[in-house]
C-alpha cells in the first residue's frame, strides 16, 4: 500500500488529493487523510535527505510548508461544511443522535465544553476516530456560535496537520527509510488517535465525582 501511496507522491496532483481527502473524512471517516499527509511529508524527507551516494529525487516533491497549509485549510473546511450541516440537520439528524447514547454524551460534554471557554475538547478529538465529526455535527446542532468554534477548529487543524507532517518528515529523516519512517509514522498517529478517543469519552471530572 505504502509503494501505491508513494508513487503518488511524485505527481503535481497530490495537493489536490490529500486536501479532498481532509475535507470528505469529517463524512467518511475511513478515508486514509491521516496517511496521504505522513506519506506526502517522507516523500519530501527522503529527496532532501544528504548521503554520501546520491539518491535520485522525483520531479515533483512535496513541499513541507505548503503541504502544512493546505491540511491546515482542508481540516477546517471540513469542519465548518459539518457545522453547517449540523446546524441545518432537521429532524433526520436529530433521531440519529437520539439513538446514539453516545453520541448524546459527545454533544452535550462538547456544548457545555465551548460555553465554558473549554474548547480544547475540539483539538484532542481531531485526532481521534470520528471524532471530528462528532465534534462538528455536534457544535453546530448545539447552535453554537461561529466564533466559539471556527478558532478552535483552526487550532485542532493546525495542531493534527503538524503532528502528521512531523511524523512523516522527521521520522523519515531519523530511520533513514522512506518506507520504515511511513509505517512507523501511521502508528504513531494510529496511537495518538487512541489516546484521544480515550480522553473524549472519560466523563468530565464533575460527573466522574457525582
Amino acid at each position: 500500500m505504502f509503494e501505491t501511496l508513494g508513487s503518488l507522491t511524485a505527481s503535481p496532483w497530490i495537493y489536490a488529493l490529500v486536501a479532498l481527502s481532509i475535507v470528505l473524512d469529517v463524512f467518511l471517516p475511513v478515508l486514509p487523510s491521516g496517511v496521504l499527509v505522513i506519506t506526502a511529508a517522507a516523500a519530501a524527507a527522503a529527496a532532501g535527505a544528504a548521503g554520501p551516494v546520491p539518491v535520485p529525487v522525483p520531479e515533483q516533491v512535496p513541499d513541507i510548508l505548503l503541504l502544512l497549509v493546505i491540511a491546515t485549510t482542508a481540516s477546517v473546511l471540513g469542519d465548518m461544511a459539518a457545522f453547517r450541516l449540523g446546524r441545518r440537520g432537521g429532524a433526520r439528524l436529530d433521531r440519529a443522535i437520539a439513538r446514539s447514547r453516545r453520541l448524546t454524551r459527545a454533544h452535550e460534554r462538547l456544548g457545555t465544553a465551548l460555553a465554558r471557554g473549554g474548547g480544547a475538547l475540539v483539538v484532542i478529538a481531531r485526532f481521534a476516530p470520528a471524532g471530528r465529526s462528532v465534534v462538528s455535527l455536534g457544535a453546530g446542532k448545539t447552535q453554537r456560535k461561529v466564533a466559539e468554534f471556527l478558532p478552535w477548529s483552526v487550532l485542532a487543524g493546525m495542531a493534527w496537520a503538524g503532528y502528521s507532517v512531523a511524523l512523516g518528515y522527521f521520522g523519515t529523516q531519523w530511520l533513514g527509510t522512506q518506507w520504515l519512517g511511513t509505517a512507523l509514522s501511521v502508528v504513531a498517529l494510529f496511537a495518538a488517535g487512541a489516546l484521544a478517543a480515550f480522553l473524549v469519552r472519560r466523563p468530565p471530572p464533575a460527573a466522574a465525582t457525582a
